[in-house]
This record gives C-alpha cells, sequence and structure tokens, in this order.
C-alpha cells in the first residue's frame, strides 16, 4: 500500500463491525508493540467540548514549554488532522510508516 488513502480503506475492511466496545484489542496492540507512555497523558471525555477542551490544554501546555501530542476524533477535513504533535498535524507519510509497523507486528501474531 503506498498512500493513507490505501491504508484507510484496508483499516476499514479489516473489521467490519463498525463500535466494538472495549479496549481489549487496543491493549493487546500496545502490548505487542511495546508502548509504555513515560509521560503524563489527559483524556478528554464527554458529550460536548473536546476538541475546545483540548486545544485549550494543548496552547497552555505549550506556552508553558511542553512538548504535546493531541489524538481527536472525527477529523474535519483530512485524517492527518485527527494527529497534532507540537500543535502541527501529523504528516501522511509518518502515518504511513507507522501503520506498517503495526501491520508487521499484528501479522506476527496471527
Amino acid at each position: 500500500m503506498e498512500t493513507l488513502n490505501d491504508w484507510l480503506a484496508r483499516a476499514e475492511q479489516l473489521h467490519p463491525k463498525n463500535i466494538e466496545l472495549g479496549l481489549e484489542r487496543a491493549k493487546e496492540m500496545a502490548q505487542r508493540l511495546g508502548l509504555r507512555f513515560g509521560c503524563p497523558v489527559i483524556t478528554v471525555a464527554g458529550t460536548n467540548g473536546k476538541g475546545s477542551t483540548c486545544a485549550m490544554l494543548e496552547s497552555i501546555l505549550t506556552h508553558a514549554g511542553y512538548r504535546t501530542a493531541v489524538f481527536t476524533s472525527p477529523h474535519l477535513v483530512r485524517f492527518e488532522e485527527r494527529l497534532r504533535l507540537k500543535g502541527e498535524s501529523v504528516d501522511a507519510s509518518k502515518l504511513i510508516a507507522s501503520f506498517e509497523v503495526v501491520e508487521r507486528r499484528a501479522a506476527t501474531c496471527r
């Protein structure tokens, strides 16, 4: 797969359920990838105001000298908007490289 749209189309076909409650699959992949956060993680949940809250927190923390990463869903225009690093949307090529790593790791456990 060469483009972000190729990867997104593949991801849509992998799991036919629109919503699968629970975090079991995410926990399993985090374990397979050895993901650990050595920094504070803030989760913003609720019905309304998540985008505004995340934008305010990102601004406050950035101005205080912290490096920030924000993940939001859904996106408004482009998928890349979902992940911001240091206030900038992530480049599609970096997403593709990360998707390739996840795909390889998932394939070794099938």
